[in-house]
């Protein structure tokens, strides 16, 4: 068997029906959100544009707080904007908006993801509860070495969190392409914040979605023949996938299904991402036991070809660039188009993928 191929109906089955009533509330509010979509972009007058925005304003306000009411009910769904002080959400308002942004071209688009997981692992691993003592990890210290050496040599001292604990068993499960520098991103921060600068192994799994079919009808394909992992390196590992984007949690639960039908039993799986659909955080949590989906902000809907509205569009080529018609390209020929900068600041990171890729 080269392939696996999980199929939405099946996802679907793991959403209760309260799950779907929810679900299809959020596809009303959202279809009235639409209209007002619809005047604005044809609408020139000022008085009518005010006066849509004025409700567009208010119809997200009332979807937020539906998505903030149901997440309160399921702790394994932990939302950034949801689960941390008011002061901190405008910086990640604004950093949602930049990413959506038609005009964010992809120098700027890579810079805000990298922004973005730097805040999720934050939020999953040295945030006040990242412990569930509700207080928050130990504290570590850093003892520096710095420039200055007049009129002695200078130390600095640095509280940080301890997450040594937290990250000693993590393996970064990679769901190729898009996932590849996001992961590759939260590997650092781990290696940064360990005081044994711990490198997560990388495992790596080429899955897709058909996006020939719908919503609806649609397949995920895990390709074995294109993937590197050891089942028994996973055996008893905290997994950690980091996606930019959860749409229907397809990818995800067709991974973690495959493993834990070869006998796997992951000590536990979290899933970050910047942004998640309502409707793939449910689907993840109801068909995964002990998996936390971590996202900085939540959108409401999907539409027929399953992507996430607003949504900000494929994240996956807005970093990587498109491939050719051809052939797509390889993680190895990916790295290399990250360029110099991004190689060298992840140079840790992208040895242990190469060995990886090359030790099968």
């Amino acid at each position: 068997m080269s392939k696996v191929i999980l199929k939405a109906e099946d996802l679907d089955g793991y959403l209760t029906p309260s799950d779907k009533e929810i679900l299809s509330r959020m596809d009303d509010l959202y279809r009235q959100a639409m209209v007002s979509f619809n005047i604005l972009s044809h609408g020139s007058d000022p008085g009518v544009r005010q006066r849509e925005e004025t409700k567009l304003i208010e119809q997200y306000s009332v979807m937020g707080t539906v998505m903030q009411e149901i997440c309160a009910k399921e702790p394994r769904i932990q939302v950034y904007s949801f689960v941390t002080p008011q002061e901190n959400h405008g910086e990640v308002s604004r950093l949602i908006a930049k990413l959506r942004d038609l005009k964010t071209e992809r120098a700027e688009f890579t810079y805000y993801v990298q922004r973005a997981f730097e805040l999720l692992f934050n939020q999953a691993f040295a945030g006040a509860g990242a412990s569930g003592s509700g207080a928050g990890p130990r504290k570590n210290h850093l003892i520096v070495k710095t420039p200055v050496d007049i009129p002695v040599q200078n130390y600095a001292v640095h509280k940080i969190p301890d997450v040594d604990e937290q990250v000693k068993d993590t393996v970064m499960c990679v769901m190729l392409r898009g996932a590849l520098l996001p992961s590759m991103i939260l590997s650092k921060e781990i290696e940064e914040y360990s005081s044994q600068r711990h490198v997560t192994p990388f495992a790596l799994f080429r899955i897709k979605r058909d996006d020939s079919k719908s919503e609806y009808d649609m397949e995920y394909i895990l390709d074995l023949g294109r993937s590197y992992f050891s089942l028994e390196e996973l055996d008893g590992k905290d997994l950690v996938f980091a996606d930019p984007m959860n749409a229907t949690g397809g990818s995800l639960v067709t991974v973690v299904k495959y493993l834990l039908d070869q006998g796997v039993k992951p000590k536990s799986v979290r899933f970050l991402n910047v942004i998640s659909a309502l409707k793939g955080a449910l689907r993840i949590v109801r068909a995964i036991e002990n998996t936390t989906v971590h996202t900085l902000w939540m959108d409401p809907v999907l539409n027929d070809r399953a992507y996430i509205l607003p949504g900000l569009g494929d994240a996956g080529d807005r970093i990587n660039g498109r491939d050719g018609e051809t052939r797509s390209r390889d993680m190895l020929q990916l790295i290399a188009d990250y360029g110099a900068n991004i190689a060298d600041l992840y140079r840790s990171q992208i040895r242990t993928i190469e060995e990886t890729v090359l030790r099968r």
